[in-house]
């Protein structure tokens, strides 16, 4: 696999996404997902694969974790289209709104952890 769909055409923009990230995305980040927290696995924020960028990914287990700013039942299109091909190339996507992660942080990482067991005893 050549670095995991890295697209380095998107760097810049990540690294603004990064800058710019949502109130939910840093709760997330600092609470559950910085320095390792989860199980000892490392996630980038803001990586680019394919013609994305994804909120927050792991390569070993090929997880990406999204925000969405409202329910899921909003999701869009592009949203539907995007999850769809990210899972055909061998990604899991799991997403949370914001509502979750500000009022449910321990639900949302039940969720992480489960997924995280399951991709464990998946093969890759």
């Amino acid at each position: 696999m050549r670095n995991f769909d890295y697209n380095k055409n998107l760097k810049d923009r990540a690294r603004v996404l990064r800058k710019n990230s949502t109130r939910a995305e840093i709760r997330l980040w600092s609470e559950l997902l910085r320095a390792k927290q989860m199980f000892g696995y490392r996630f980038l924020r803001q990586r680019p694969v394919d013609v994305y960028i994804t909120d927050f990914f792991n390569k070993d287990l090929k997880l990406i974790i999204e925000v969405d700013g409202t329910s899921h039942d909003s999701r869009s299109a592009s949203d539907i289209k995007r999850d769809r091909k990210l899972k055909k190339m061998g990604y899991s996507i799991l997403r949370f709104t914001n509502e979750e992660i500000f009022f449910d942080l321990n639900a949302v990482k039940k969720k992480i952890k489960t997924r995280i067991s399951v991709l464990e005893q998946s093969p890759l």
